[in-house]
Parts: C-alpha cells; structure tokens; sequence
C-alpha cells in the first residue's frame, strides 16, 4: 500500500473515532496542553541558549542589554498574545508578524553589534 494512502486512511480512523465517540472536548483539552508544552519547551530551549551566552551579555553596554531583553520580552507577550487572546483578524496577524519582524532584527542588529571580532 501506498505510505500516502496509509497516512491518510489513519487520518481518517481518527477523525472517524473522535466523531463517533464524541470526544471533540477531550480533543479540544489535549490541543490546549499540546499548545502550552510547546510554549514551555520553546521557552526551555530559550533559557538553556541564554544560560550558556549570559556571561558574554553581561559585558555588553546598559543600552544593548535594555533593547536586547526589551526585544525578547515583547516576542514573548506577542506569541502569548497570538496563542490565548485568539487574535482571529487579518491586521491582527499582520501585527504579530510585524512585532515578531522588528524585535528579531532589533535582537540581531544589538548581538551583532556587540560581538563584531574585527
């Protein structure tokens, strides 16, 4: 058979399951803690890069370190934002996508700034 088919025909068992035995709650349950996992296994991810680079931010200037933290903490709030407050409106992504946008190069225009090697 197919790997394609297979793949689809196992999507559809599912889906045939979930609607048979009315578990769409559960379902929504477990996509909401699926959602939130991935919210602390990004974050672990983002703790365990700034512990191993904390000794080389601490040296930076008092400015660089404000917009640096200023920057990842506003990527935070816009991705909490985006996951519980349901922003559901095309402005509303075009928004996120624009704060995700300008944090992200102010991070790396500040962290290239500070570790020029010239």
């Amino acid at each position: 058979m197919n790997p394609t088919l297979r793949g689809f025909l196992i999507i559809a068992l599912i889906a045939v399951v979930i609607v048979a035995l009315s578990l769409e709650n559960t379902l929504t349950a477990l996509f909401l803690l699926a959602r939130i996992a991935m919210l602390l296994a990004i974050a672990f991810f983002v703790y365990l890069v700034w512990r191993e680079r904390r000794a080389d931010i601490a040296t930076w200037s008092d400015r660089a370190r404000f917009t640096f933290y200023g920057a990842a903490l506003l990527i935070v709030a816009d991705l909490l934002a985006w996951q519980f407050v349901h922003l559901n409106k095309s402005l509303d992504a075009f928004a996120f996508i624009v704060v995700l946008l300008l944090c992200g190069f102010a991070m790396w225009r500040v962290w290239r700034e500070q570790t020029t090697y010239s």
